[in-house]
């Protein structure tokens, strides 16, 4: 009998791959994208779903953070580019890694010229088929505030179930949000790949 063994997160995270969908490519970082990205991060709708208030991001420590990106063995930084025209429009990300759990959390952002077209709902079945596929994880969790319907909508549409709320975890512009924690399994992804 010969033994099944998974890869590890961290040394799958250190592979950074190429994704390829109908719509959208997922690519490494280069220090070359710090000036769409920062654009993108200017975007009131990412600033307001992805930063704590007050959050400075600097020119120079954006060009350290995304030229670093590839250097990261323990998480697995993507952009989102816009397969047509080559277009940067936003990045997805598998961190916080579990060892014991075989779990990571994800997270993204779409700016404005990606939304409505597809690409984040593509994007994000990439990269959590790529965590289940080609990592062996057994699970991948998300938490985004309950008012960003658009991402909630994508990530149902990809399988991702509500598993608990955070009653007023954050103060946004006067207002206490709810944040909504979402997970899919390995087990799930294996019957509906992101279609269920």
């Amino acid at each position: 009998m010969t033994a099944h063994v998974t890869p590890s997160a961290p040394s799958g995270f250190a592979v950074k791959p190429v994704l390829v969908g109908e719509r959208a490519l997922l690519r490494p970082f280069s220090v070359e994208d710090t000036p769409r990205m920062i654009e993108i991060l200017e975007d009131p709708e990412v600033v307001r779903f992805t930063f704590d208030p007050g959050t400075e991001l600097t020119p120079e420590l954006l060009r350290a953070w995304y030229g670093s990106r590839n250097a990261q063995d323990d998480r697995l930084d993507l952009a989102v580019t816009d397969r047509a025209t080559g277009e940067l429009v936003g990045e997805v990300v598998l961190n916080e890694w579990s060892p014991a759990e075989r779990a990571c959390s994800f997270r993204t952002l779409i700016a404005a010229a990606g939304r409505g077209r597809g690409l984040g709902t593509e994007a994000t079945r990439l990269i959590v088929g790529h965590a289940f596929e080609s990592l062996g994880l057994r699970r991948v969790s998300l938490e985004a505030y309950s008012t960003n319907h658009r991402a909630l909508r994508v990530y149902r549409k990809v399988g991702f179930q509500v598993v608990g709320v955070r009653p007023r975890a954050q103060l946004r512009e006067g207002v206490w949000n709810d944040e909504t924690l979402m997970a899919v399994t390995a087990d799930e992804w294996s019957v509906h790949r992101g279609r269920p």
